[in-house]
């Protein structure tokens, strides 16, 4: 084996435990499957009542009205196509790591020669292939065969989509690193989590586009890095961003997730410097 290959090795069994370990609770993303079709069909029922009470009834008004820069049919595609990435982005490393600082099981990862970060982010890779396999494939031939959602604005823009996908699913990975690191000098992170919990679902475009916020509020979150979870993503899918602005906004994701990989390995490194192990 090459060195390169034996330094990967961990890395990949680190990949296949968060897989597996996600397995073993798959009767939860059975029920994530119902429970993501009933999110979007509200959201289904709630846009189409806000296009009526416009005056937008017909087909053809719903085709040329918009409200925010989106008619009917993009912003049900939007509501429908987030909520798919959303099971494919999300993942719960920050909450284990909580878990394993209050048993004290933290104190095995200290003697592993692996560096700790990459480690977790292996993790979630895991799960994100699990979600890929039993809820992200599920719900979306569930969902486009129950609503009318319309394909990419091209095979282009779709591949910049998976793109801009790729980017989200490490861009969660790399902040959850970081609010799970909390939990060293914090110890119970639990209320933070909640809190990232709905600062993310909010300013990640995925329950509200963000081009439906006040301007000043649109400004400050253009320098911050959640909406590149969701709202560039789907403004890539629909085509409101393309050729040079895609790119553009795909530099800053990728930027951001260097930054934040960045970030939390000097984190992890300030955080450890003393650390109180509990549990037993």
């Amino acid at each position: 084996m090459s060195t390169r290959a034996s330094v990967l090795a961990p890395y990949a069994e680190f990949t296949r435990i968060g897989f597996v370990n996600i397995l073993a609770f798959r009767l939860r993303y059975y029920a994530g499957i119902f429970t993501y079709l009933i999110n979007v069909t509200v959201y289904y029922f709630i846009w189409s009542a806000v296009y009526r009470a416009r005056g937008i009834s017909s087909a053809a008004q719903a085709a040329t009205s918009t409200i925010g820069g989106y008619d009917l049919p993009q912003i049900l595609t939007y509501v429908a196509v987030g909520w798919v990435i959303r099971s494919l982005y999300w993942n719960t490393i920050d909450q284990e790591m909580a878990y394993e600082v209050i048993d004290g099981k933290i104190a095995m990862d200290f003697i592993k020669p692996v560096s700790i970060q990459w480690m977790w982010i292996c993790r979630a890779l895991g799960e994100t292939a699990f979600r890929l396999v039993m809820l992200t494939a599920p719900s979306c031939i569930i969902i486009a065969l129950l609503f009318h959602v319309h394909f990419a604005a091209s095979w282009t823009q779709f591949g910049l989509f998976i793109v801009a996908v790729a980017g989200s699913i490490l861009l969660m990975a790399a902040i959850n690193f970081m609010i799970g690191t909390c939990a060293i000098p914090l110890t119970s992170i639990l209320a933070l989590i909640r809190a990232k919990y709905w600062l993310i679902e909010l300013l990640s475009g995925l329950l509200v586009p963000m081009t439906y916020f006040p301007p000043a509020v649109q400004k400050v979150a253009a320098w911050l890095p959640f909406q590149h979870i969701a709202f560039t993503p789907l403004q890539i899918y629909l085509g409101k961003l393309s050729g040079t602005d895609a790119l553009r906004a795909l530099a800053m994701q990728w930027l951001w997730i260097a930054a934040l990989l960045w970030l939390g390995d000097v984190w992890w490194r300030t955080a450890t410097r003393k650390i109180t192990i509990h549990g037993g």
